[in-house]
Order: C-alpha cells, then structure tokens, then sequence
C-alpha cells in the first residue's frame, strides 16, 4: 500500500471517528434534553393549582329548599365548582344558568349506573354535555354488580366499555368509594379487583374519609394506579371525633395532596361533608377555610 493510500485511510478513519463522536455526543444531547423535558414536566406538574369544589350532597337539604340560593352561597365561600348528587327536577338548562350565574364550573356528577346504560346513555351524555360536565361518576352500585369477585369482574369490563363509549364525546366514567370496597372478597379487595380489571381511562375517584373508615390507608392507592385519580374527595376522617371538619382529623392532607400532584393526575379537589351538629352551609364553608389556612399548596 502507498504512503498516499494510507495516509487517505487515516484521514478517512480520523473522520469517522469525528463523525462517531458527533453522533454520540448529540445522542447524548438529545437524551439529557428529554430528561430535562420530564424533570420541567414534573416540576409544572408539581407547582399547578388543582381548584376546589364540592360535592353538594354535603348541602342535599339546602339544595331541596333552595337550589339557586345553596349554589349562589356556595360560590360566595370561594368554591369553584360543584359536583351534583341529583338534580332536584330541574333542566340541564336551567342548572347551567344557576352555574353560570354564579361564576361556577360542574366539576362531576353524581350518576346511577343506569343512566349510562342502553338508551340512557345517550340522554346522559346529551345533559352532561350541556351543564359543562365531563366527570360520569358511579357513587355506588347494586349489589348483583359487587356481589362477588366475579361480579366485580365483569363490572370492570363494563365500566371499561363505557369509558370507551363516552370518550369521543370527551367525557370520562368513573367510580367513587364507599368503605365496603376496601373488605376482603375472595382473598382481594374490592377496589383492587376492580381498578386492576379496568382499563386507564376510568375515574378512580378516591374518597379519602370512606376509605379509611373502610379500614386502608388511601395513599398507596394512588401510587398503585397512577394518573386514575383524576378527581378526589376531600373527605376527613377521626379516630376520636366522628364530625371533625377537613383538616381538624387524622388525615395526612399535606402527604395526599402531594400525590395527587405527582402521581394521581388529579384536576378537581372536591370537600364533601356528611356529618350532623353543624349547619351544612356552615360546614362545608369551614372545611374550605381549613384547607386554605393549611396552605397546601393547592
């Protein structure tokens, strides 16, 4: 070989090489910048408000009295939306202007599971659609669904076809929690056999309170089904005072709120106050109250 072919292979190999180390060092670059992207995702992640609203079963009787007066009220606590359990014989109309009226968004609703069956669905859909909800939530179910770990598989298939069913009208199904889901049936939970035979896009909407009168810490729930709480209920809960208001029990609010941040891809917070002795208007305003002197970081 000449001195002229090789000194023509050197120059080639030395490009290569440089060409090589261009390569890898923009891999480098481009692997470091999506790390970055995720640690910049995480951080908006972690630093975004979730608003609060409520679940108006907290204020059922106010709301039989008076509808327009309960949610004007409720809006001048500071709520930002509601959450409805019943409609109280009034139109997606009507219900749309009472929000509306009061500078309040429906954060959820409350549904039967029939109403999201056969041509119900539809209906639903349609009402839904005009009050500006796009949260279908199960807040129980009878008992032939949940009868049995059986029962409860076929309705996690179920709930996942509905899911699919709503999503191209941009709506999402989901179940709340009571306590009995969190007692053992045929060596499982309940809830695990449930959210473990769904598919992504139903709701877990974790009601802290029932899941620790259930007898479970809820926490772990949102590591184990991550970005499936996409709303939750402030619920409290005490092992010495029965009507102790949010933020006044034993809940860890400041550790739940950091999930729901992190790993639950919550969007609505929502205060639900179920017990007797205080006004329910009086109530559900204290436990707002609450939540902001803990300064959370909502």
């Amino acid at each position: 070989m000449s001195s002229h072919d090789r000194e023509s292979l050197s120059r080639r190999g030395l490009l290569a090489k440089s060409a090589a180390g261009i390569t890898l060092l923009a891999s480098g670059a481009h692997a470091a910048a999506r790390d970055q992207k995720k640690r910049d995702q995480q951080a908006r992640k972690t630093r975004r408000r979730i608003p609060i609203g409520l679940q108006l079963y907290s204020v059922r009787a106010e709301c039989k009295r008076d509808l327009p007066g309960t949610i004007a009220a409720v809006g001048k606590m500071g709520y930002t939306a509601v959450e409805f359990a019943g409609y109280y014989d009034r139109s997606a109309e009507e219900l749309r202007k009472m929000l509306d009226d009061n500078g309040l968004l429906c954060c959820g609703t409350h549904t039967g599971l029939d109403t999201l069956l056969g041509d119900n669905l539809p209906k639903t859909i349609e009402f839904n659609k005009t009050i500006g909800n796009k949260y279908l939530v199960v807040p129980g179910l009878p008992s032939k669904y949940r009868s049995s770990r059986r029962a409860w598989l076929d309705t996690a298939k179920l709930f996942s076809e509905l899911a699919e069913k709503v999503k191209p009208h941009g709506m999402l199904v989901g179940y709340h929690n009571h306590g009995v889901e969190f007692q053992a049936m045929d060596g499982e939970l309940p809830w695990e056999t449930f959210f473990g035979n769904t598919h992504k896009d139903v709701i877990m909407q974790l009601d802290v309170g029932n899941a620790m009168h259930g007898g479970v810490d809820p926490l772990p729930y949102l590591y184990r089904y991550p970005e499936r709480a996409v709303t939750v209920h402030i619920k409290e809960y005490s092992k010495t005072d029965e009507n102790a208001f949010v933020g006044e029990g034993d809940v860890n609010w400041k550790a739940f709120v950091a999930l729901c941040k992190a790993v639950g891809n919550t969007e609505w917070y929502i205060v639900e106050y179920e017990r007797p002795g205080t006004p329910p208007l009086e109530a559900v305003k204290r436990c707002l109250q609450n939540l902001r002197r803990m300064k959370l970081r909502f």
